[in-house]
């Protein structure tokens, strides 16, 4: 079962981690994980630039690596970039020196590929251990979410995540898709009316 929206108690036990954020009463953070990918990260960029609407992407090192060309662009549109791991990795399955090697990694291909530092950090599958955290929140701001759209459970109507993404998305939300092989058919039929419901309630976006 998806937990589309995280509980407070659970937000509130690792307040060091970004959860939420409030800028503003009309703001929203839109952020798309495991890219880039060619066919699904330029579809999100169309989609994006067709209402000027801005997001935070948390990409794979190994994808940058492949997909220079493309992650340039999310820089040029003026989207944001977060690390992801070189490797999506899994913390909870990874001892802590590789899982932070694979961090640094990332990094070091953000900036030999784009020239760029990023602080922002997200954590594969959104899990982290402790210990890990401890280290990566020295450099990096370890960024969560308030709505998991849920568009990679292949189990799931497309109707039904757009239906659950546009219940659990509020003012300030940090709101999760992923531009990736697997979602390439739902984000099609989800995400422009989810960018058209945002944008009909007057919401903002901004990246992180």
């Amino acid at each position: 079962m998806i937990l589309h929206t995280v509980p407070v108690l659970f937000q509130w036990l690792f307040k060091t981690r970004l959860w939420k954020k409030s800028a503003g009463e009309d703001t929203l953070y839109l952020t798309f994980d495991d890219g880039p990918v060619p066919g699904v990260t330029d579809y999100v960029l169309q989609e994006l630039a067709k209402r000027n609407q801005k997001a935070t992407f948390f990409v794979v090192g190994d994808n940058v690596q492949k997909y220079p060309t493309l992650a340039q662009e999310v820089i040029s549109e003026g989207h944001k970039i977060g690390n992801h791991t070189f490797n999506h990795l899994n913390g909870w399955k990874t001892k802590n020196p590789a899982y932070l090697s694979n961090i640094e990694l990332c990094d070091r291909v953000l900036w030999d590929v784009l020239g760029i530092k990023t602080e922002l950090f997200r954590p594969p599958y959104g899990l982290i251990k402790s210990s890990q955290a401890e280290q990566v929140s020295k450099f990096h701001t370890i960024v969560m979410w308030s709505m998991l759209s849920g568009d990679y459970d292949q189990s799931l109507k497309s109707e039904v995540v757009l239906r659950n993404s546009i219940r659990y998305t509020k003012a300030g939300s940090i709101a999760v898709f992923h531009d990736q092989l697997k979602t390439t058919k739902v984000l099609q039929k989800i995400l422009p009316p989810y960018l058209d419901y945002i944008q009909e309630n007057g919401w903002k976006t901004d990246v992180l």
